[in-house]
């Protein structure tokens, strides 16, 4: 602890009174009559987190009030993986959202700290920071308004953000590593919350075989290449929703798993919109051999099985995407075609994503 200090005074620290306290105005304080003025003027200054923009994704947006910076991306990994967050400090995010299955959870549902299961499959995080909206409805637009959630969420850490903001500031070191980030003498949620959103922001995936491909580094394999072109071709119909860099329209879809009556309205019970009922949010097809079950509620185990939903032709509804074109009829394809296509969706694992720290 001693040694953190030294490092943070010897590099970072200046002096300034300009202000008494040291408290955000855009702050959500859930302890709004606590004593926030510790009666330092100390005033940390903090690193630029420069995020470089991958070969052919666009630049990445990142939100005026919550610049990256190295001191709030590691803050935010820390509260990432640490179970503090959680009612009886046994559940952290990073235990639904496992690294080595592009963080996202291998159950079907994931299992909250009173023992409940969820009823959504916990979603891969992957380049975040290019999207508008999250959740499978989309009920948040930004990375920060998502954090917000898990954390008193009956279904997973069942917390009150009074007991989190209580319980950060009676630890040391996260008063230390809140003032070195944001330099606040309380810790409040919303910069909890915008900690988090800065390390998701850095969970970068661009280094599979097919970016490896994409950059002229690698060639693909005979089967690799037949996949590739059922994935663009109408044959396969995949590109028109996964076409992109990204691997992701960032759109919602109902991709004709369900006929009606719904059980999950999806983006529906987010707009109230009927029209909207049993549409959910593309994912990215990146580092889709590893974060397996599929669809929002992962009734799909393996890849083949995926395939063979959309080979079927899926299920009619009033809300079915027009995109499913070959609704009650089906993509026929061939076993050695559906084996070519799983060998290219397998080029979009990413093995250094998947095992960083």
């Amino acid at each position: 602890m001693k040694k953190l200090m030294y490092l943070v005074l010897g590099t970072s620290l200046l002096f300034s009174c300009k202000k008494e306290g040291c408290i955000d105005p855009i702050a959500l304080n859930y302890n709004p009559d606590v004593h926030i003025n510790n009666g330092s003027c100390d005033y940390f200054t903090t690193t630029p987190y420069d995020i470089i923009t991958p070969y052919g994704f666009p630049d990445m947006i990142i939100p005026e009030d919550n610049p990256m910076t190295i001191e709030g991306v590691q803050l935010g990994k820390k509260l990432f993986n640490d179970p503090i967050l959680s009612a009886n400090n046994t559940l952290a995010c990073i235990n639904c959202h496992m690294p080595e299955s592009s963080f996202s959870d291998p159950n079907q549902f994931s299992t909250g700290i009173d023992g409940f299961l969820g009823n959504r499959n916990s979603s891969a995080l992957i380049n975040l920071g290019w999207s508008s909206s999250f959740n499978w409805d989309g009920s948040s637009t930004t990375l920060e308004e998502q954090a917000f959630e898990p954390i008193t969420n009956s279904l997973e850490m069942h917390n009150s953000w009074n007991n989190v903001e209580n319980t950060l500031n009676q630890d040391e070191e996260y008063l230390l590593l809140f003032k070195q980030a944001y330099n606040i003498d309380y810790i409040d949620s919303t910069h909890v919350v915008m900690a988090i959103a800065q390390f998701e922001r850095t969970l970068i995936s661009n280094n599979s075989k097919f970016d490896k491909y994409s950059r002229g580094e690698e060639v693909f394999t005979t089967s690799e290449l037949n996949g590739f072109a059922i994935f663009n071709s109408e044959k396969g119909d995949c590109f028109h929703c996964h076409g992109t860099s990204l691997l992701t329209d960032n759109l919602f879809h109902n991709n004709g798993l369900d006929s009606e009556p719904f059980l999950d309205f999806g983006l529906g019970n987010v707009t109230k919109n009927t029209s909207d009922n049993g549409k959910f949010k593309t994912p990215t097809l990146r580092n889709i051999e590893v974060s397996a079950p599929y669809m929002h509620d992962g009734r799909f185990a393996t890849l083949e099985k995926v395939i063979e939903h959309y080979d079927s032709g899926g299920h009619f509804s009033s809300t079915v995407d027009p995109l499913m074109k070959k609704l009650g009829v089906g993509l026929n394809l061939t076993n050695q075609e559906k084996s070519d296509l799983i060998a290219f969706l397998k080029t979009l694992t990413d093995y250094d994503y998947i095992t960083s720290e």
